[in-house]
């Protein structure tokens, strides 16, 4: 919600004055929808890494975190955050060879 008001108050000020084209505009619901997308990645991300590493980590919940629960939960989310990223870089090379 934040990103679609904040990007589109200055632009659509100058579409409703004449200002902007429809390629514009075209490209500006592009750059909208992609901006969104990153962040319901971003999202779905982090909650897929509290969800597995919280998981994984932590026997019995209390109101703190031992030591060890601390060191395990910062190499699960190391590890997690390095997977993610070597599938996305390999997903994005797959989908940019298959463009050519």
């Amino acid at each position: 919600m934040g990103i679609f008001s904040g990007s589109s108050s200055n632009s659509s000020g100058a579409s409703a004055s004449g200002g902007g084209s429809a390629a514009e505009r075209k490209e500006e619901v592009k750059q909208q929808v992609r901006q969104e997308l990153a962040m319901a990645n971003a999202q779905e991300l982090i909650s897929n890494v509290n969800k597995h590493c919280v998981k994984m980590c932590i026997a019995t919940p209390g109101t703190s975190l031992s030591g060890s629960d601390e060191a395990c939960l910062s190499r699960c989310m190391d590890k997690y955050l390095a997977s993610w990223d070597t599938v996305s870089r390999a997903y994005v090379a797959r989908i940019n060879q298959e463009k050519h």
